[in-house]
């Protein structure tokens, strides 16, 4: 791995923010250098939201992705629409399928349309964890940091009061990491 540069991107809300928290802190981990650059309308919940995250080996110039994205994580149309162009040659726009979808081809991405609301009702009776089901697609299709150190961020980021909630995030993500790993 040289360099990761990856945006997530949603509606306030979806966990988009938390998605790239725990990509960037399982980089740093992993002893990389990170960046993760959020932002958000003032409205948060329901308003517009994304972050870059850059997981590199080298120096991180700027944390700002405008172009030659390595994926592109659209939790919802608007983010797929606006974010779809910063994806670079041989990009992958991991769609939430349930919320999103390309309105016409593009030759020079890769396209794997993930059901992570589907998926999150289904098997938790909510659509609260499709952000960990995407993340785990991303890090299938990626390989920008190990699956051991997204277990170790889930420990740093879910404390105290909140470490009840890691058997469900880590069963989430590996439902995404497999569907990932089947997608034709």
């Amino acid at each position: 791995m040289n360099t990761q540069r990856i945006c997530c991107a949603g509606f306030g809300g979806q966990g988009t923010l938390s998605m790239g928290k725990i990509l960037a802190y399982a980089g740093m981990l992993e002893g990389h250098e990170v960046s993760w650059c959020p932002s958000y309308g003032p409205e948060m919940r329901g308003g517009t939201a994304n972050c870059h995250v850059i997981v590199s080996d080298a120096s991180i110039g700027s944390p700002v992705i405008t172009r030659d994205a390595d994926c592109v994580i659209a939790m919802n149309q608007p983010s797929l629409d606006k974010f779809v162009e910063i994806l670079g040659k041989n990009g992958i726009l991991i769609a939430n399928s349930d919320l999103a979808s390309l309105k016409e081809e593009k030759k020079d991405i890769r396209v794997m349309n993930v059901p992570a609301n589907s998926m999150a009702t289904h098997e938790f009776g909510g659509a609260k964890l499709a952000n960990i089901i995407l993340l785990g697609a991303v890090i299938q299709a990626t390989g920008s940091v190990k699956v051991e150190s997204i277990d170790d961020a889930f420990t740093h980021v879910f404390e105290g009061s909140k470490a009840k909630f890691i058997p469900d995030n880590k069963k989430a993500f590996e439902m995404g990491f497999a569907f990932a790993k089947n997608y034709k």
